[in-house]
């Protein structure tokens, strides 16, 4: 029986259908109800009752992990291919999954297409993501396909589906890239798996499976019907919607989205395998969007993969120094989204984020001051930071780091870091007058949603020691008196220094 064939208005008079090559989604007032079609497909078995039903429990089980609210259950459709009933007694002819209706206009794709996804959005949807993946167990096995061939392979459906798409050279140079990229790197994919890091994710973070919904962003339409589509590494779950608001041109948002995962996550390390992951996703969606007969979409996505085959631009180190309240932090946010418009990847590194890790604990605890700040523990943060931001430039990552830096010595071993990878350096001293300090800690404190635990009597307690006359060639004074936009003018400037 295909779902065409099946009388459905004789249970939903009024639904609005929307049909896929796989699916028949009913758009019926407050509910969603989606019929798996009876298809084999090199992909997928949807062929029998007992599939079909099993493959819809498969999606409300992993899609309730994120949208809970929106996947309600899966319903028997009894009496006749005529005359269905829903609920009905007596034996199943077919099995429905009930979901409620979005409001329009509230997928992330459609924000993004008129302007109006927010810098609140991507934090939450990070921070959902992030969750998502550390609820999950770690796989014991990788997927039988290695990723390195998926991802040939849709280089030669490209090849195969448009050949002129895009120049012989363009493919060559392509697939070359995929294997520099993908395919060397199998033994870290091996230390991936042997350190946790594959587990049962979503399989398909575009923006159009992604969702604000009672003013909270919510993944749905996670991949059901193959597990080795979903069962992957956390970093190439997440890549698929960094490298998505790459492709609708928000760098700014993507880079935002991608730092605030791996500081929720932790997974600092999973990012040597974003360029590479970044690649995958957007040559599966070129593939997509030649499928659909979307040539200018297609050029979009393969634009995008091109940018991750290229060699990223040189890193560089910067520090962000300044006492509580002068809005340091601030500033290494707008520097990594600045970056990111310039087409540089950078990562921002928080002390207050780290400090609390170190400690087990989640960003916004707040622990007791004598075992966090200790002199000892202090030491063992900038160590932490220091680890990270080596690593992450070994990695060919810009790297911010959002600290304190109270003390001459602090700043000398990063600047070591930089002299030994050979990078450029910069140190920025965020300054702010005592007055607006204290009133921005007041209502930070107020807000309780920041990582930092200070507050005035912390910033009375702090003094800075001064920065050396020997290092003025990269220190530079941050004024931030003024507004976002001043701000965000003089970080500009400043990233157009030569190098």
């Amino acid at each position: 029986m295909s779902a065409p064939s099946l009388n459905w208005r004789h249970c939903w008079p009024h639904a609005v259908p929307i049909e896929t090559h796989i699916s028949l989604v009913l758009l019926d007032g407050d509910f969603a109800w989606k019929i798996k079609k009876p298809v084999q497909l090199p992909f997928l078995d949807f062929s029998t009752l007992a599939l079909r039903r099993h493959y819809c429990e498969e999606e409300l089980r992993i899609n309730r992990r994120s949208a809970p609210d929106v996947y309600l259950d899966v319903l028997p459709l009894t009496g006749s291919a005529q005359a269905p009933v829903l609920a009905g007694s007596g034996e199943p002819i077919e099995w429905v999954l009930r979901m409620r209706c979005f409001p329009p206009h509230s997928l992330f794709s459609d924000l993004a297409a008129e302007g109006r996804l927010q810098a609140w959005h991507i934090d939450a949807l990070a921070e959902q993501i992030a969750l998502l993946h550390l609820g999950q167990a770690p796989l014991a096995v990788a997927p039988a396909k290695d990723v390195t061939a998926w991802t040939l392979e849709s280089v030669d459906e490209i090849a195969a589906l448009h050949p002129d798409a895009t120049s012989p050279a363009r493919l060559a140079a392509m697939r070359s890239a995929v294997q520099r990229l993908i395919g060397g790197q199998g033994d870290w994919r091996a230390r991936r798996l042997a350190g946790g890091w594959l587990r049962e994710g979503h399989g398909d973070l575009h923006l159009g499976n992604l969702v604000v919904w009672h003013q909270r962003v919510l993944a749905f339409d996670a991949i059901e019907f193959d597990p080795a589509l979903r069962c992957i590494d956390v970093i190439s779950d997440a890549a698929f919607a960094y490298m998505d608001l790459l492709a609708v041109g928000l760098p700014a948002f993507a880079l935002r989205f991608i730092n605030a995962y791996v500081e929720r996550s932790g997974d600092y390390a999973g990012l040597a395998g974003l360029r590479a992951f970044s690649l995958y996703r957007a040559l599966v969606r070129a593939k997509v969007a030649l499928l659909c007969g979307d040539v200018g979409r297609f050029a979009r996505y393969w634009s995008v993969a091109e940018s991750f085959a290229a060699a990223p631009p040189p890193p560089r180190l910067f520090l962000t120094m300044g006492l509580s309240g002068s809005g340091k932090s601030m500033a290494a946010q707008m520097l990594v989204e600045a970056l990111a418009e310039a087409g540089i990847m950078a990562v921002r590194l928080r002390s207050d984020v780290e400090r609390k890790r170190l400690l087990g604990l989640p960003p916004t605890a707040r622990p007791d001051p004598a075992l966090a700040y200790s002199a000892e523990a202090t030491r063992r943060t900038y160590r932490r930071l220091a680890g990270l931001a080596d690593a992450l430039l070994g990695d060919g990552f810009s790297v911010v780091v959002d600290a304190a830096f109270l003390r001459q010595g602090e700043r000398e071993s990063f600047r070591r870091i930089a002299e030994n990878r050979r990078v450029p350096f910069r140190l920025l001293e965020v300054v702010a007058g005592m007055p607006l300090m204290e009133e921005r800690l007041v209502a930070r404190n107020l807000a309780a949603d920041d990582a930092s635990d200070a507050d005035v009597e912390v910033l009375h307690r702090q003094s800075a020691e001064p920065v050396p006359r020997a290092w003025a060639a990269v220190h530079r004074v941050i004024d931030n008196e003024g507004s976002r936009a001043e701000l965000s003018d003089r970080l500009e400037s400043l990233l157009r220094e030569p190098v």
